[in-house]
């Protein structure tokens, strides 16, 4: 009884029609988004005054009543199961002229023409605001699988399967030679799509062609929507008739990096210990010191000067730090010459 008042009541009051906009809002499965309907005039309004209506059009259907304002009502309502509890009007919003529909949890079923209006009561009632929006969804589909044929003999044809999932709106499935970048002959695959449970959309890509030495072949999944290309490439040698990964370029092996790690591990270790040994030895000479020195100018044959020798005590060697020796206490030099 009330959705038929309602439907009266927009017809009586479709006579009277201010401007309408019209916009476009793009959404992501899963999201909120304001539809934004805002009086083009600073002003406010009393909600006792206002009749405020979101309904969207199906073409050859009735239009389904969205959420709606009607004049001495404390809240606000819903007609249609599917937004109840997603679709929200702000009362504190509308007295101040915005009149935008809170839409969360976008589902793909949203992709709608919706349509604003709203009436003021001490006007006749008059239409005061019209606004069409056109709510476009999307959802990022994964990144495409592509399957290549194993072992494959020489006189059959190759088959590649390229599957991707959970994209919306429909895409658009190419194959690609990767040899010169040009797009294959779409009567050389049978794409296969889908809607899930979801209401996402699911493509399976067939690709068949004739057997050659080195087929390149890549696999690109269209959201047009998004401006999104999404492209894996798959190359098989078919040489050797074994199965090879997507990837273009052999991997190294964990165990081939740990190994070379190592090695410049150790190269750079040697180079440390040669440069401090290099260091040490311009900064801390091998003497004991001056006293050392006058000791070994003395004239005479090695064997004076080891006669001399049981006279010199030292009983530590001179210690080297950081760019200094400290040589031992005592005079050296002078016991060498008494």
């Amino acid at each position: 009884m009330w959705l038929r008042s309602l439907r009266l009541l927009l017809l009586l009051f479709s006579g009277l029609q201010a401007d309408v906009q019209e916009k476009e809002v793009r959404a992501m499965v899963g999201s909120n988004v304001n539809l934004t309907c805002i009086y083009p005039e600073k002003n406010s309004f009393d909600l006792s005054d206002l009749f405020v209506y979101w309904q969207i059009s199906v073409p050859g259907q009735q239009e389904t009543v969205v959420a709606y304002y009607l004049s001495g009502n404390s809240s606000t309502g819903h007609h249609d199961d599917h937004y109840r509890h997603r679709a929200r009007l702000s009362l504190e919003g509308m007295k101040q002229g915005d009149f935008s529909l809170l839409l969360s949890n976008v589902t793909p079923q949203d992709a709608q023409k919706f349509k604003c209006l709203v009436f003021r009561k001490s006007l006749g009632p008059m239409e005061i605001l019209q606004v069409v929006i056109t709510l476009n969804v999307a959802a990022n589909y994964s990144m495409p699988v592509v399957s290549i044929p194993s072992a494959p003999s020489q006189d059959k044809e190759l088959t590649f399967t390229c599957t991707s999932t959970n994209g919306y709106p429909r895409p658009n499935v190419y194959w690609i030679n990767k040899t010169d970048n040009s797009l294959l002959d779409e009567a050389l695959q049978n794409n296969t799509v889908s809607l899930n449970e979801r209401g996402l959309y699911d493509v399976v890509s067939i690709l068949k062609i004739q057997w050659s030495p080195n087929v390149n072949v890549g696999c690109c999944i269209e959201n047009v929507l998004l401006h999104q290309n999404l492209t894996v490439s798959s190359q098989t040698e078919m040489l050797t008739g074994t199965k090879d990964s997507i990837t273009e370029k052999p991997t190294e092996t964990h165990e081939e990096r740990n190994r070379a790690l190592f090695s410049i591990l150790a190269i750079l270790a040697v180079a440390v210990a040669v440069a401090t040994g290099w260091m040490c030895r311009s900064r801390c000479p091998g003497r004991s010191g001056t006293g050392t020195r006058r000791a070994l100018e003395v004239p005479g044959s090695e064997a004076q000067v080891g006669a001399h020798r049981p006279h010199v005590t030292r009983t530590h060697p001179p210690r080297c730090g950081q760019g200094f020796c400290e040589m031992p206490r005592g005079d050296v030099g002078r016991q060498l010459e008494n």
